[in-house]
């Protein structure tokens, strides 16, 4: 099988990665990829959104199958686009057509979903550049911490939570009247805080079927503690202590079932990957999010731990049999550290030389944000540049290789946390 991957992070690199190892791969295609990706397969200098030149060169490859890997092709509708042309009708598509994208295209959709369907999640309310001040009123009824979040896509970065109501009211304004994110925050959704644990939980449907894969916890933050702003992702972890068996039966019940079943009630079809960002609280969860795709960096923890060919998971998905595949996990636990550009996620420079990557062992190394310069050099081309993925039989074990090689990677103004799991470690 001819298989075209989209995409150019760590994600992508992870299921690249993933894909080679497969012996019903014949060809493997990134666009546009990075300087990791090019390890697994031929990256191909096309923009992901550049949907005329992807059918293109799908029909001059003989691609039989398309893996979407970030959203924004997903919520700019390239498998409807698949599906008009007589010419691509034929081939798999793995990812949401763009009704089912907007469960992580716009936050207002997804929580009137939620809240449809009885899928436990937060209050809110949804505002507009006319009503900030109901807004206001709204902020003011609830108790700190206050969280906003923009209502489109915000490169993982359109939520803000501060306990400060003042500074609450002067985000909202931010978000709408200045347009803070652009068009994303044209609608803001102000949400009830909910005190807990996070957790990322990935479903594979067929739109009607669904395997829940292992379950991550992801650290947005840019600082020791959770402290700072939020970026993209500094690391995760996969096994989760908590995520034990009667709290996944919890999961499964009252969150993932609801939501199959709800999307084939509203006629919404999915065939792909949906990620559900959920808050332990006490011991019950609560939806904060959906995704429309794999989480980054949780996918390169979870996908390292599928021990079974990924093709033929993603085949059960475009076919609709996936009831019939069977998942294999490896059992021990995967912890990724994210090695970062000086400034992220605010600015920061590219270009940087990255040295050391034949020296790692033990450890995969997924690429981020990487290319190569004229000389083959792999050198800096994003805020997240490399993650370190590394097993061991505790969060302990594991943490402490992928720590060990971070610190052998080197790049002008590399930056990581160092305290990636340790919140689980202790429970």
């Amino acid at each position: 099988m001819n298989i075209l991957l989209l995409g150019s992070g760590g994600r992508e690199h992870a299921l690249a990665w993933k894909i080679k190892q497969s012996k019903k791969l014949n060809e493997l295609y990134i666009a546009p990829g990075n300087a990791g990706t090019a390890l697994c397969g031929h990256n191909v200098s096309i923009d992901s959104l550049d949907f005329e030149k992807i059918k293109d060169f799908v029909i001059d490859n003989n691609i039989q199958m398309l893996v979407v890997g970030p959203e924004t092709p997903l919520v700019e509708g390239i498998h409807d686009f698949f599906n008009r042309d007589i010419a691509l009708q034929h081939i798999a598509v793995i990812g949401p057509e763009k009704m089912g994208a907007m469960m992580e295209g716009s936050k207002d959709f997804s929580k009137k979903f939620m809240i449809k369907h009885g899928i436990p999640t937060a209050a809110y309310k949804t505002f507009t550049k006319n009503e900030i001040r109901d807004g206001v009123v709204f902020i003011n009824s609830l108790e700190p911490p206050y969280v906003l979040k923009a209502d489109g896509l915000a490169a993982g970065k359109g939520v803000i939570i501060t306990e400060n109501q003042g500074e609450a009211v002067q985000i909202l304004n931010y978000m709408l009247a200045d347009a803070m994110f652009g068009e994303a925050s044209s609608k803001v959704v102000i949400e009830e805080y909910l005190s807990g644990i996070e957790l990322s939980v990935f479903v594979a449907t067929d739109g009607n079927s669904y395997k829940i894969l292992p379950v991550a916890k992801d650290y947005k933050r840019i600082g020791e503690g959770d402290s700072g702003p939020n970026t993209g992702g500094m690391g995760s972890v996969s096994h989760v202590p908590f995520a034990d068996k009667v709290f996944m039966h919890k999961v499964e019940q009252k969150i993932v079932i609801p939501t199959i079943n709800g999307l084939k009630q509203d006629n919404i079809p999915y065939k792909g990957f949906i990620f559900i960002g959920l808050m332990n609280v006490k011991g019950e969860p609560y939806v904060i999010e959906y995704n429309a795709r794999l989480g980054d960096p949780e996918t390169e923890t979870v996908i390292p731990r599928i021990k079974s060919d990924i093709i033929d998971l993603f085949e059960g998905i475009a076919n609709g049999n996936l009831a019939g595949k069977e998942i294999i996990f490896d059992e021990r636990t995967a912890v990724c550290i994210m090695l970062v550009s000086k400034g992220y996620p605010d600015s920061y420079q590219k270009g940087k030389m990255i040295r050391n990557l034949d020296k790692i062992a033990d450890s995969l190394v997924f690429h981020a944000g990487t290319t190569t310069d004229k000389s083959g050099n792999i050198i800096t081309n994003g805020g997240r540049v490399i993650a370190i993925t590394s097993f061991g039989d505790s969060i302990e074990e594991a943490k402490a290789i992928s720590l060990k090689n971070a610190e052998i990677i080197d790049f002008e103004g590399k930056y990581y946390r160092k305290d990636i799991g340790k919140d689980l470690i202790k429970q």
